[in-house]
């Protein structure tokens, strides 16, 4: 079983953002599975930039339909999505630096926590203009 499921309860109505959302999980699992089978330090490094291209990616696919939806909440949700994709590069600097044992479970931690407060509250915002 997955530690970091998928719920329909995250569902923002926008089929594409649900298909990245889920995508998003899924490489969160990768490392929780990595974490049970004492391999996460290995991948660590694989996983952060993973997740920082591919929310990078998520974060502009989102912003463009908010955009397009003139949604009026876009600024605060940009600032948002750069605050954890510096959080993130700061987590990957740490492994860099040879420190990926103290960065694992933080990373784990912290997306997890980000990804599911920010689906359900920043992104349920823009689930009714879409």
């Amino acid at each position: 079983m997955s530690l970091y499921e998928w719920d329909d309860d995250y569902s923002v109505g926008v089929a594409s953002m649900d298909s990245h959302h889920k995508n998003l999980f899924k490489i969160l699992d990768k490392l929780h599975a990595a974490m049970k089978g004492g391999e996460a330090e290995e991948i660590i490094a694989g996983i952060i930039n993973e997740l920082i291209d591919y929310t990078k990616y998520h974060f502009s696919e989102e912003e463009k339909l908010m955009e397009k939806a003139n949604f009026q909440g876009l600024p605060a949700h940009k600032r948002e999505h750069d605050a954890f994709i510096q959080k993130m590069a700061k987590y990957k600097e740490k492994v860099d630096n040879g420190m990926a044992i103290f960065a694992v479970a933080d990373v784990a931690n912290a997306a997890v926590d980000w990804l599911r407060e920010h689906i359900m509250v920043m992104d349920k915002k823009y689930k009714s203009v879409m």
